[in-house]
């Protein structure tokens, strides 16, 4: 029997579990920082330093914290289905990585990496960016490999092929309603997927969503990554 084609998106739920503060919850990134401050382009013009120290304490602190059970699940998932499976995130940590994931699509940028600004070379960074720093490749300045406010997100083209051949779409910890990420469900369903919501909060009454599956990733990830046929 031909495996089915999965594409999954994951967000912030999936790594709050592993003891990483959100971005927008309570006591979130943001609510120690400013957004204009260190996650536009403007602030990053403004004020490089302050920008790569913000991305640079981030880097520092993501070794404190481990892969749960929805990273390794995800992972064991796709060594069963090789390439019929594509994982796609909103979240800028590596714990995907470290759980064992390879299809992996930061579409919000990747902490440990860095983007020089002249040719759009991406290359692996786990140091502390200075002002000094400069692309290993062309030798250009470099910046967080981060997608800003205002910017648009990665690997969209890649993202949208995936979702209009998939037989199924499954978001794991994310609400699925900040845009672009918030189409995907929609987007997939046009193309006939099944849609599968596994969170903490449950999407009611939403049109696009065929199965809703509420709790905690590291709950109910594994056992719907095991029974996934």
């Amino acid at each position: 029997m031909k495996r089915k084609r999965l594409v999954v998106l994951t967000g912030a739920g999936i790594s709050a579990e592993s003891g990483l503060r959100t971005f927008r919850g309570n006591d979130g990134m943001w609510e120690h920082e400013n957004i204009e401050d260190v996650c536009t382009p403007d602030a990053l013009r403004r004020d490089p330093k302050r920008v790569k120290d913000f991305y640079n304490f981030l880097r520092k602190g993501l070794p404190e914290h481990a892969p749960n059970a929805a990273h390794i699940a995800l992972a064991k998932l796709e060594e069963r289905l090789g390439d019929e499976f594509l994982l796609v995130t909103q979240n800028v940590d590596d714990l995907h990585e470290r759980g064992g994931s390879k299809r992996v699509l930061h579409m919000h940028g990747d902490l440990m990496k860095l983007r020089c600004t002249k040719n759009e070379h991406e290359f692996e960074f786990t140091g502390e960016e200075t002002l000094d720093t400069k692309c290993p490749i062309c030798g250009s300045p470099v910046r967080p490999d981060i997608v800003f406010f205002g910017e648009t997100p990665l690997y969209m083209d890649e993202i949208q092929e995936a979702l209009m051949n998939c037989d199924e779409f499954a978001y794991i910890g994310t609400s699925s309603v900040v845009y672009p990420a918030a189409g995907f469900k929609s987007f997939a369903k046009s193309y006939g997927a099944k849609v599968t919501c596994l969170n903490l909060e449950a999407p009611y009454g939403d049109p696009y969503t065929d199965v809703v599956i509420q709790g905690k990733a590291t709950e109910v990830v594994p056992k719907w990554c095991e029974e996934f046929k």
